[in-house]
């Protein structure tokens, strides 16, 4: 069962310009068949590229454990060069009404 999944990443590289294409294109490989759509705000301070990716969906994921797992597995190299930081919210769909999930 799906669950709704809300992902922030700060990414950062030395100022080269264009890095929120690159992020897209990264996040693409990484949740490829995930229902999860984002929204990138990149600015540049200090001499460094700095983008702030919003991600927000369903996604197959129960926890926030096994959301980072899975990025532990199927993120790229790049991916990790150019991370920062992390927040992730996993929200999982229960059966039923919402005060016991199981009704």
């Amino acid at each position: 069962m799906n669950s709704e999944t809300y992902i922030d990443f700060c990414f950062a590289r030395k100022e080269e310009g264009n890095f929120s294409a690159e992020v897209d294109s990264l996040l693409k490989d990484l949740f490829t068949g995930k229902r999860l759509k984002w929204y990138l705000e990149e600015k540049m301070a200090d001499g460094a590229d700095v983008v702030i990716a919003e991600i927000k969906g369903m996604s197959p994921f129960q926890s926030e454990e096994e959301t980072v797992e899975f990025i532990e597995t199927h993120a790229g190299e790049a991916f990790w060069e150019y991370l920062q930081g992390y927040k992730i919210f996993v929200y999982p769909n229960k059966r039923g009404c919402g005060s016991c999930g199981s009704h």
